[in-house]
């Protein structure tokens, strides 16, 4: 079909898209806590003619919009939680909080959620116009800021009977994401021991705070026996108490341990485990965790990617106002930008060259391009749930420019600009994107079937869950 077509529809519905995604942002609501940003996504699924599932999986803030019927069925995937401690207001180039809360849309999932439901509405009135036939399906995924709601979803069973998967995420460049991501594995060690008068009576005493700082020390000496892809992070969630003169009886840490698959991450995770005992043992006291979540490592398709790729080049670029551009500056220049973006997914000398003219060596405020496809298998140590996803069924991911370039991750930066028209236009140049490329899905049963292809070589080993 004509795409023109879809980028009209994704245009029509601008005012509602724009809209639920600054409500999202209003919201703020961390994950698995986005309970009015659910029912926001809910009604509006309804109100546009979407069947909807609520409490995906036993999760009160998952959900699905579905329209149509056989296949090929397309999933578009969605995330609306917001993070603590990046409180902003919106449209200024200054640090100032939010006096209402303590959370905000530091990675864009305001944005992101929105235009998945801009794609899957394009789709949707493209199938009641008779021009596409199959199933759309939009995906309410809660979570991905510290739970990993897709990992629980698809434990449940989600995604495996989709043909294909779709997603996106707000950033600096315009490109397709390709290459592996790490698998994580989250779990809370909790040590009990005894409290006493540390003066009177130490003796009778035994430190929880002592084993956690004995498990902190072990692992740092692990760290130097880690494969080159894995990692562990921590940090203290309960330090015992605030006085120095009481024998801590309870302590507790948070442990993130990064391998690049699950079962490489397991094997490291036994060593931590195993120095948790140790650490227990050497201060008689009790050790036991648990899980809190996991994600697996992400497969690449490029069948896909390439295909993400021709529909970011064929779907009209965002253009910036002057005052826009302006704002633009003055955002950039409350940071130092850590690297050239681009350059993750850039291993060609010559495309890491032009990416540095484009972007005028780092000077450009506003990335207005579209980075050229390098199909990578290059290991990347960040994690994503879209990754339990991706072992299920085909999937592709891209990014699209609502941030200045080289905004850091995370930031009161990214809060600010989020609500702003230059994040709207970069929400809905994803939402065509995305609606571009579920049509053409819809449309070539020889393109789902190459993807899968792939798909079933890749993922031949099978799913494993880093839940347990």
């Amino acid at each position: 079909m004509e795409k023109a077509k879809l980028y009209a529809s994704v245009e029509a519905h601008r005012a509602l898209l724009t809209g639920l995604s600054d409500r999202i942002w209003d919201y703020a609501e961390l994950s698995m806590e986005e309970t009015r940003s659910a029912a926001d996504y809910c009604r509006v699924l309804r109100e546009q003619g979407f069947s909807v599932t609520e409490k995906l999986g036993g999760i009160d803030t998952a959900f699905s919009g579905s329209f149509g019927s056989g296949r090929p069925m397309i999933g578009i995937l969605g995330e609306f939680d917001a993070l603590s401690g990046l409180s902003q207001q919106a449209g200024t180039a200054q640090r100032l909080p939010r006096p209402e809360t303590d959370c905000g849309h530091g990675c864009g999932h305001n944005l992101l959620g929105a235009a998945s439901l801009g794609a899957a509405i394009a789709v949707k009135e493209a199938m009641e116009a008779g021009l596409l036939s199959g199933t759309v399906v939009f995906y309410g995924c809660p979570g991905e800021e510290g739970c990993a709601g897709k990992t629980f979803l698809a434990k449940a069973g989600l995604f495996r009977d989709l043909d294909a998967a779709l997603c996106w995420h707000p950033s600096d460049v315009n490109e397709v994401t390709t290459g592996v991501n790490a698998a994580t594995l989250q779990y809370i060690y909790t040590f009990e021991g005894t409290a006493s008068h540390a003066a009177d009576a130490p003796e009778m005493g035994r430190s929880a705070l002592d084993a956690a700082e004995l498990m902190n020390t072990g692992v740092q000496y692990l760290r130097e026996h880690m494969g080159r892809n894995h990692s562990v992070h921590y940090a203290f969630l309960d330090a015992g108490g605030v006085s120095p003169n009481v024998v801590q009886p309870r302590a507790s840490l948070v442990y993130m341990v990064r391998g690049d698959t699950v079962r490489s991450a397991r094997r490291l995770l036994e060593r931590v485990h195993n120095i948790a005992r140790g650490a227990a043992m050497m201060t008689d006291t009790t050790v036991h965790w648990k899980q809190v979540d996991g994600t697996a490592s992400t497969l690449s398709n490029t069948v896909l990617e390439r295909l993400l790729q021709e529909n970011l080049e064929a779907a009209p670029l965002p253009r910036y106002t002057p005052e826009e551009r302006a704002f633009a500056d003055a955002l950039k220049a409350t940071y130092t930008p850590a690297a050239l973006p681009g350059l993750r997914t850039a291993e060609d000398p010559g495309l890491r060259a032009w990416i540095r003219k484009e972007t005028g060596d780092g000077t450009r405020s506003i990335n207005d391009f579209v980075i050229p496809y390098a199909p990578s298998i290059a290991f990347y140590p960040g994690a994503t749930d879209v990754g339990d996803v991706s072992w299920l069924t085909p999937t592709a991911q891209f990014h699209a420019v609502t941030w200045t370039s080289g905004a850091p991750g995370h930031s009161w930066q990214n809060v600010s600009i989020g609500k702003t028209a230059i994040a709207h236009k970069g929400m809905l140049y994803a939402a065509d994107v995305l609606a571009g490329t579920a049509a053409d899905l819809l449309e070539s049963p020889a393109l789902l079937e190459r993807a899968r292809v792939e798909f079933r070589d890749s993922a031949a080993e099978g799913y494993d869950s880093p839940l347990e």
